[in-house]
């Protein structure tokens, strides 16, 4: 239990830091991290890559149903293929952005603080670890 405890201590300071943004721009949680996972990862730029991040395609199509509506983002059907319909960030999430970095670059200093460049590394490896047992068991029991 210990380490989950301490999961949600992390997440409650993370989303303590993002609601300002999220309150100042009248979003949800769910709409602020799409925006800055189209911002951090412009090669997954569909529904179904932000599934990536485990939510439901629910939440998700209703968060883009949103997002889009203020004029955050645009949907184009690609080129190359008419079925595939991808997502754009428009300039008018550009603040939204801004402060979503600064807010990520102050989560990251604050959980670092203290830690050596030898202990972010161990951080990261053990870390990704975790994460790659995680989706093999997914993979397995889903």
């Amino acid at each position: 239990m210990y380490f989950w405890d301490q999961y949600k201590t992390i997440t409650l300071y993370y989303e303590m830091l993002t609601a300002p943004t999220c309150d100042k721009y009248n979003l949800k949680k769910m709409e602020y991290d799409i925006l800055m996972f189209l911002y951090h990862n412009p090669e997954y730029n569909t529904a179904a890559d932000i599934r990536i991040r485990k939510s439901t395609k629910s939440h998700v199509s209703t968060a883009l149903k949103v997002i889009e509506e203020r004029g955050y983002i645009t949907k184009k059907t690609s080129s190359n293929n008419k079925k595939r319909v991808e997502l754009f960030l428009e300039d008018s999430a550009n603040e939204i952005v801004k402060e979503g970095l600064t807010v990520q670059n102050q989560f990251a200093y604050d959980m670092l603080q203290g830690l050596t460049e030898e202990e972010i590394k161990v951080c990261r490896k053990v870390f990704e670890k975790i994460c790659r047992n995680a989706e093999e068991c997914i993979q397995k029991k889903g």
